[in-house]
């Protein structure tokens, strides 16, 4: 199986492939890991990851710059059902609507919108940054087995997703108020931490994404 990568020039891409492969190595899986900006991999291949750092807008922006991206990841992932997994911007993307410096159109796979975290602790600092507890919503999604309540994840951010239907929200933390950590929908997944720096809870999701079958 090809797990693809999106290499748009955002994104930890490297530590992202890392963890990846050291999941497959340590487990066994017949997976090949390609981190690449070639659109027509990516709709050929079996699992697809779209990671990203920064803004919203420059984010969407690079991604479609890369001719031929979004279509590619709308085929493989909406035509023929990949499984598609965004890691901190790369989820934010799959929202509605972005309103970091302004309101921009996200990829709208996710019915949601992404706004300024506002905690409601003064003394809880802007942008989030460090190892929170997950807070289970959806027990018996695949994504999380063997990720039981308090789970610790690493995050680096100052928006948060805000999903229009509660299903969609997989997992969350509180900070200050309640913060979405997963989401899932059909093929389609996203964290706002980031696994490939949350050692062994963002190991076991990954192994998860790797073996889900949904």
């Amino acid at each position: 199986m090809d797990v693809a990568i999106v290499d748009y020039g955002s994104g930890n891409l490297r530590s992202a492939a890392k963890a990846f492969e050291r999941v497959t190595r340590e487990q066994g899986l017949a997976h090949t890991i390609k981190v690449t900006s070639d659109p027509d991999i990516v709709a050929n291949a079996d699992r697809i990851v779209l990671p990203g750092v920064g803004a919203f807008a420059d984010c969407k922006a690079g991604l479609e710059k890369v001719s031929g991206m979004v279509q590619a990841m709308t085929e493989a992932v909406h035509g023929k059902g990949r499984p598609f997994l965004g890691i901190c911007v790369g989820m934010q993307l799959m929202a509605s609507i972005g309103h970091e410096h302004g309101d921009h159109d996200g990829l709208d796979w996710i019915a949601g919108e992404v706004m300024p975290l506002n905690p409601a602790d003064p003394a809880l600092k802007v942008p989030h940054m460090g190892w929170n507890d997950l807070v289970v919503d959806r027990p018996d999604h695949p994504l999380l087995a063997g990720l039981g309540q308090g789970a610790h994840a690493y995050f680096v951010h100052s928006y948060h997703f805000r999903c229009h239907d509660p299903a969609d929200r997989v997992a969350h933390v509180e900070y200050g108020g309640s913060i979405t950590a997963i989401i899932a929908k059909q093929t389609m997944a996203g964290t706002q931490f980031h696994p490939e720096k949350s050692q062994a809870t963002g190991l076991a999701f990954l192994s998860n994404f790797l073996r889900w079958n949904p």
